[in-house]
């Protein structure tokens, strides 16, 4: 079978452990084992790049992968995380040392593929967006219930109150609005097909708003 890497690592990462196998030609090879904190990926790498490791890889088990692959990624060492399930599905290995020892030799062949990783940049931004929207939605829930603690069951006649037409109508009762008529002309779009409905709703509930 081609070789298709002269030079690799297979890397079996654990909570607190990892196991690293790098093939320096057909037949030599080494195994080390590290710890996971910074220090020990360091001594890892300092090691790769000793042996002129042309390509690493590990399994994408958890979030165990993450720290070793932010520091390879500073540190320039070309590494592919590969599937797990991909991997896992080739009989015969029962220890660390086999399945970091088997990694290698599925990448020296060239027998894995890498599983897509987006640049740094784009997973703290993906990150932030979803923290926001997180945020969004537990300010949403805020609302909602001391919109329901004041009995105004808004959501009745507006879908999502959200929307351009609940927070319109949400900001013209916060500044003192009463008036029924002016509060459903308010609503944008399709929730104007409910506007009898939401003005009888509005006359009903009005007095019960606290000013």
């Amino acid at each position: 079978m081609e070789v298709l890497y002269k030079r690799c690592c297979g890397i079996d990462i654990h909570k607190n452990m990892m196991v690293a196998c790098v093939f320096m030609c057909v037949r030599k090879k080494e195994i080390r084992k590290f710890g996971t904190m910074t220090q020990d990926i360091l001594r890892l790498v300092s090691w790769l790049k000793e042996t002129d490791c042309e390509m690493a890889a590990m399994e994408s088990t958890g979030n165990y992968w993450k720290p070793v692959y932010n520091i390879f990624e500073e540190e320039n060492i070309p590494i592919m995380i590969v599937n797990a399930q991909h991997i896992k599905g080739v009989p015969g290995r029962k220890t660390d040392v086999k399945d970091a020892e088997w990694i290698a030799d599925l990448v020296r062949h060239g027998l894995v593929k890498a599983s897509y990783i987006p640049s740094r940049e784009l997973r703290e931004m993906t990150r932030y967006r979803q923290e926001i929207i997180e945020e969004r939605a537990r300010e949403l829930n805020r609302i909602q219930s001391v919109l329901e603690g004041c009995n105004i069951k808004l959501g009745n006649v507006i879908t999502d109150i959200s929307g351009k037409s609940g927070m319109a109508i949400l900001r013209a009762i916060i500044s003192g609005e009463t008036n029924p008529v002016i509060l459903c002309n308010l609503a944008k779009g399709k929730a104007r097909n409910k506007l009898p409905e939401m003005c009888n709703f509005f006359a009903r509930i009005i007095q019960c708003i606290p000013m």
